[in-house]
C-alpha cells in the first residue's frame, strides 16, 4: 500500500512538473511573439510615418542635388530637435499653388535680420560665412531690405543662387516651421548623404 501511494505520488509530481514546463514554455513562446510583433510594428511605423520619397525639380539646388535626383527625407530629425542654419529641408507651403514639395537651404533661423548687400548674406548684421560652393546673387529680392524672422520662420535659399525661387521672392517668402516635412537625408539614385555633397575645403561655418 505504501509503494503504492509512493507510486502515485510521484507519477503526480512528474505530471506537475511537466505541466509547469509547459506553461513555462508556453509563456515564453507567448512573450517571444509579443516581441516580435512589436519590432515588425516599430519598424512598419518608423518606414511609414518617420520618412518619405520626393524628388528634386528644376536646377535650384545645383551642384548640391539636380533635376530629378530621388531623394528620402527625414522626418523624425525634426522631432527631437528644431532645424539648423545651413540644412537642407523639404517644404510643402500651405496654399494649393504649393501642395508639392520644395527643397532649399536654410539660411535664416527664427528671430534673425537677415540682408542681401552686394551678393552677400548678413545675418544679425554680420556677414555669413558658408562652407558650400555658390555664385554671388546678382539680386537679393525682398531682402535687399533686412527682412526680421518671425519665432516660427525661416528664410531659405537654393545652392544655384542666381536660378532660384525662394524667400527673397514674394511667391514664396519665408517657410514657416509647420510647413517643413523634414530633413532631406539621402540622394538615393546615386546614393550619398546630402550634407556630404557640394563643400568647400578649409572653410568653418559658424552656426547660431
Amino acid at each position: 500500500m505504501r509503494r503504492k501511494k509512493a507510486a502515485l505520488r510521484f507519477v503526480k509530481k512528474k505530471k506537475e512538473s511537466s505541466m509547469s514546463k509547459g506553461k513555462k514554455i508556453l509563456i515564453e513562446t507567448v512573450i517571444y511573439l509579443a516581441e516580435l510583433l512589436f519590432v515588425i510594428l516599430l519598424a512598419f511605423l518608423i518606414v511609414r510615418t518617420g520618412f518619405v520619397k520626393c524628388s528634386m525639380m528644376g536646377d535650384s539646388m545645383t551642384p548640391t542635388l539636380v533635376n530629378g535626383d530621388s531623394l528620402l527625407v527625414n522626418k523624425f530629425a525634426y522631432m527631437i530637435s528644431e532645424p539648423h542654419r545651413f540644412d537642407v529641408v523639404a517644404y510643402r507651403q500651405g496654399s494649393s499653388e504649393h501642395s508639392y514639395m520644395s527643397v532649399k537651404r536654410i539660411i535664416g533661423l527664427p528671430g534673425d535680420n537677415v540682408l542681401i548687400k552686394n551678393g552677400e548674406i548678413y545675418i544679425n548684421g554680420e556677414m555669413l560665412s558658408e562652407d558650400i560652393n555658390t555664385e554671388k546673387m546678382i539680386t537679393g529680392g525682398l531682402a535687399e531690405s533686412e527682412i526680421i524672422l518671425d519665432e516660427n520662420e525661416y528664410f531659405v535659399l537654393g545652392d544655384n543662387r542666381n536660378n532660384s525661387e525662394d524667400s527673397r521672392f514674394a511667391n514664396v517668402g519665408n517657410v514657416v516651421r509647420n510647413d517643413i516635412c523634414g530633413k532631406v537625408w539621402i540622394r538615393l539614385n546615386s546614393f550619398g548623404f546630402v550634407d556630404s555633397f557640394n563643400h568647400k575645403e578649409d572653410n568653418e561655418v559658424e552656426d547660431k
